[in-house]
């Protein structure tokens, strides 16, 4: 496998997770895990997240207070990064901190719990990791996540008025 480091990085489709690792020196980097491959990143993960959310006209703040907003949901919330693109993420410790990693919501297959009181992942394409925190912790995340997936994707589809089959749209006219 090939060993591979950027500067920059905005997280798209493929994402499934964003882990927090010290570098050599001691700072905290981003090892990013994909679909395909992974790879590391010299800023942490929520830093990277927050580049990503600019990326898409907002920020992690921003995101976290539309989270704050829509659920009350006041401590590690989940967000959005794209609506359009269905890029859920949930951190695992606080966003504030370096150290925190965040987990794509869309690739979970299974968790588990662990005897050291960690918890193991399977993502949809076979790859597991394992994250130091209990499963209960990681199971409710989770749920948050998806809670708050299940509200704004029910926000967007009331929002959106309901297809008449005698109207055509395109042209202004009854049929």
């Amino acid at each position: 496998m090939e060993y591979l480091q950027k500067k920059e990085y905005e997280v798209n489709p493929q994402t499934m997770a964003l882990i927090a690792k010290y570098d050599q020196q001691g700072q905290v980097i981003t090892h990013v895990v994909e679909q395909h491959g992974s790879f590391e990143v010299l800023k942490c993960p929520s830093q990277v997240v927050d580049d990503s959310c600019r990326y898409f006209a907002s920020s992690l703040e921003g995101r976290i207070l539309g989270t704050k907003q829509v659920t009350s949901y006041t401590h590690k919330p989940p967000i959005v990064i794209s609506e359009a693109m269905g890029i859920y993420f949930f951190p695992i410790i606080s966003p504030k901190r370096k150290e925190c990693s965040w987990i794509a919501l869309k690739y979970i297959h299974t968790h588990k719990g662990e005897s050291d009181h960690t918890t193991t992942i399977q993502f949809s394409n076979g790859t597991s990791l394992n994250l130091p925190v209990s499963v209960g912790m990681f199971a409710n995340q989770l749920h948050r996540t998806a809670h708050f997936r299940f509200i704004l994707e029910d926000r967007l589809h009331a929002s959106q008025p309901p297809l008449d089959a005698s109207h055509d749209l395109r042209f202004g006219t009854s049929s």
